[in-house]
């Protein structure tokens, strides 16, 4: 791949840069709208168009009108532990960029799970760093293939959602370097990616957007990064400090503190010209390597990309990602001595599946990772088509939520937006009751003349009884349902604390009205529209809201343990919710909403074999797990949730993924869990110990005292079972990035086909001296084999597994000794050790 460094690409760049004045050159920097960076056509500029993923690209409507792929969520992918997948998945959003007109994907976020509580650990890879990397890796490297630029992000350290705008995060040097600066690292090393988004918080005293250490010493300096930095939306703040720090790009706009604020700054002689050349360059150069810039050749010319997928490409691969990420966490004998899992289609006659999840799937977290497929496969329809007519039966069981949602089911709406005397200035489709225009309006309509806008249209309900209407967003309101007024008055949200909440936070009940099925009701909702002055982005989000009508808790129950009773197998779905797993908030706790730990525990005691999928992108407390025939986590499993699901229970496929995070029992077990600031400060006084290092640190201080977790990092069941047989290592013949290669061979001694994820973690020698982990994930890879077949692969374990970062000396050390290279199932079950020798 050309990155973008040829002499023509390099003289393009600097004949455009001489043609630009200082505020042409400072209005370049400053985002012109939400998604996008201005034109400049007399040098052949076009508009630099920027997305959300990291599961799918939305493009510029935040809207179901405009749809998108929907693969399974960044926890999923990283349980995959398979890098060429994550390229695979890059190639197919690439693909998906360019047919919507985005050259660069704001994606993918390779934080940390520091602490099971972050609300948004569903969009971030891993604990560990090495597989964040891995996975990262492979996934810049796809998008940028397909000619699309990327940002990883959130630079550095943002690792939780309190209080995210303002926080500082207060983080040693050993484990910055270590931890969180390394899947960082590795990627720009590795992919060579044309992006960093820097985050929103601070690290140790400077907001992230002014961070020059970071972001112009490390990142550019050390590393050799070359491309640009832009800021998260809304994140810069000051003009000279974020030129300074290194921040290339303010979005979104059109107010930043950079387009006509810059050229002033520099006008007055607070910054030099020649820094904003330098942010210019760098824009510019991302420009010419996604073909925005007109006599340059992009830097992946169309001949050299990937072969579009077509049609069935996309889901087909959100299908295969899916189960492939699945993680079977147990699965005990059945009555008949088998495992519970796989199901056998042609043998069983009565399966109840249970669980409001399984009717309408959560496939994605929520925030700015949501997109719009145009389809989503439930559990429900999965399994009924995989399974012959009258085997499946389905009760709700539990709901995890008692909250209103956006309406969607039954609903056809339009959104028609008036001015200040009631003049229609525009209208828009809206496949559900959101609103959400974040500087793209419809035709027609100016920010400036926008007043009102009203969402109309009619809903023809499934069920009678009390449906439940209400609101969401701030403005003035008036709410009706045929000729009911349910409310009129002022939704204040002035004290939120995330602009998120505004758009995502907690609805507004406002009331109930009886309707009957199948008969349609007028509906409507009109906001007067609130506009700040000091706003700095112009954003009108809205949203009615519904719930049907609910039926009595204990006897929906009730009906899901006689379904269960009557089945010869039992599979409940159990999920979290958008408003314990979002972006703009973290978690208050690990339980699962609702009652839906009652509903599993009374099934379990009926005596059928249950199987429960639990639908969460990241930790959750499961205290029947133990009684329960069968776990799997399905996570936020994508578009094609039910027919990956299906593939999996019913044996069609192998359930394919191991845990990248280490799942405790309890919060209360967790050995790190904060991520509520003090004063402003979040300390992460763990060090380096997160995830499996501090519970291994832990159970060796407190072996009789330390709890346990759940499930280890790594762990995962599969439908056949594994030999390791053998393993050598082979140092490195000269010095460099490895320290040699260890080799294992593994037998498939089961009785069908299977895949094995091969772990390879570094013990340290004991007893000298340094304070680290007593083992770190040092490789991995996948084998394939079947019934009775030997494979065999090669594994190159990195230096840096056996380095620590000396805060002293500021750079890398070598800690030589006898190390122990352990091949292994998960970090708690390795299967072979060899010793590597390092000097």
């Amino acid at each position: 791949m050309n990155d973008g460094s040829a002499v023509d690409a390099v003289d393009a760049v600097e004949n455009a840069l001489g043609k630009l004045d200082l505020d042409t050159k400072a209005r370049l920097l400053a985002g012109q709208d939400m998604w996008s960076l201005p034109a400049v056509p007399e040098i052949g500029l076009r508009s630099l168009v920027m997305s959300d993923g990291p599961i799918g690209v939305r493009g510029v409507h935040w809207t179901a009108d405009d749809p998108s792929i929907a693969l399974p969520s960044p926890t999923a992918l990283a349980a995959t532990w398979d890098p060429a997948l994550a390229r695979r998945a890059g190639h197919l959003l690439a693909q998906e960029a360019r047919r919507k007109g985005v050259h660069v994907l704001l994606a993918p976020t390779v934080n940390l799970h520091r602490s099971p509580l972050g609300g948004r650990h569903f969009e971030a890879y891993s604990e560990d760093p090495y597989l964040t990397g891995e996975i990262g890796t492979g996934y810049v490297t796809g998008v940028q293939e397909g000619g699309v630029g990327t940002t990883v992000k959130h630079f550095v350290a943002n690792d939780a959602e309190t209080e995210r705008f303002t926080v500082d995060n207060r983080v040693g040097a050993r484990a910055l370097r270590e931890l969180y600066l390394a899947p960082f690292e590795a990627i720009v090393k590795n992919a060579r990616p044309w992006g960093v988004m820097a985050a929103y918080n601070g690290v140790n005293g400077s907001t992230m957007t002014e961070h020059r250490e970071l972001q112009q010493g490390v990142l550019r300096g050390e590393w050799g990064f070359d491309g640009f930095i832009v800021s998260d939306w809304l994140a810069a703040r000051d003009t000279v400090g974020a030129l300074l720090g290194g921040l290339d790009a303010a979005m979104p706009g059109p107010r930043t503190v950079y387009g006509e604020a810059l050229a002033a700054a520099v006008r007055a002689g607070r910054v030099a010209e020649a820094d904003v050349d330098e942010a210019v360059r760098r824009v510019l150069r991302l420009a010419a390597r996604v073909g925005a810039l007109e006599g340059v050749a992009p830097a992946v010319p169309v001949a050299d990309r990937p072969e579009p997928l077509g049609d069935g490409g996309g889901p087909a691969l959100a299908r295969e990602i899916a189960r492939r990420s699945f993680v079977l966490l147990r699965n005990e004998p059945g009555p008949d001595g088998r495992p519970t899992l796989p199901l056998d289609p042609a043998r069983v006659t009565g399966v109840a599946l249970l669980g409001a999840a399984a009717r309408d799937a959560r496939v994605l977290g929520g925030g700015s990772a949501q997109v719009f497929p145009e389809r989503v496969v439930s559990p429900l329809e999965g399994l009924r088509e995989a399974l012959p007519p009258g085997v499946l039966t389905y009760a709700v069981g539990a709901d995890p939520t008692d909250e209103l949602t956006p309406a969607a089911q039954g609903f056809e709406l339009r959104a028609v937006v008036r001015d200040g005397d009631g003049r229609v200035l525009g209208e828009s489709s809206l496949p559900s009751g959101e609103v959400r225009w974040l500087g793209d309006l419809p035709e027609g309509v100016t920010y400036e003349e926008l007043h009102t806008v009203e969402i109309t249209g009619t809903f023809t309900p499934r069920e009678s009884g009390p449906h439940a209407f209400g609101t969401r967003g701030l403005g003035g309101f008036r709410l009706s349902v045929g000729d009911a007024v349910l409310f009129e008055g002022v939704q204040d949200m002035a004290d939120a604390r995330d602009p998120f909440e505004a758009a995502f936070g907690e609805p507004a009940p406002r009331g109930t009205v009886e309707l009957t099925a199948g008969l349609p009701v007028r509906v409507g909702l009109t906001c007067r529209v609130v506009k700040l002055e000091d706003a700095p982005l112009q954003a009108v989000c809205v949203s009615l809201m519904h719930r049907a009508p609910e039926r009595d808790a204990d006897e929906l129950i009730e009906e899901a343990v006689a379904a269960a009773g009557a089945a010869e197998a039992a599979v409940v779905v159990v999920a979290t919710t958008e408003r314990v797993e979002s972006e703009g908030f973290d978690r208050a706790d690990l339980r699962l909403p609702g009652r839906q730990d009652e509903l599993v525990r009374r099934v379990a005691a009926t005596g059928t074999p249950t199987v429960v999928v639990v639908n969460a992108g990241s930790p959750v407390e499961m205290p029947w797990r133990e009684d329960v025939a069968a776990v799997l986590l399905s996570w936020f499993p994508g578009q094609e949730a039910g027919a990956a699901l299906a593939d999996v229970l019913l044996g069609a496929e192998e359930p394919g993924g191991r845990l990248p995070t280490t799942w405790p029992a309890r919060l209360a077990d967790a050995p790190v869990s904060e991520v509520r600031p003090t004063d402003g400060r979040l300390s992460y006084d763990e060090g380096v110990f997160i995830g499996y290092r501090a519970w291994e640190r832990r159970a060796a201080e407190r072996p009789e005292a330390a709890p346990a977790p759940a499930y280890w990092f790594g762990h995962g069941l599969g439908y056949t079972e594994w030999a390791y047989e053998d393993a050598d290592f082979t140092p490195a013949a000269e010095p460099g990035d490895t320290l040699g290669t260890l080799t294992v061979s593994v037998r498939n001694t089961g009785a069908r086909a299977g895949r094995e994820v091969v772990q390879v973690y570094l013990a340290v020698p004991g007893g000298d001296g340094e304070e680290r982990p007593a083992r770190r994930l040092a490789g991995f890879a996948s084998v394939t084999a079947g019934p009775g077949e030997r494979a065999r692969v090669a594994i190159a374990l990195p230096r840096r597994a056996a380095e620590v970062w000396d805060e002293a000396a500021h750079t890398w050390r070598l800690v030589p000794g006898t190390y122990t290279a352990q091949a292994a199932r998960s970090i708690a079950d390795p299967r072979l050790s060899v010793p590597v020798a390092v000097v």
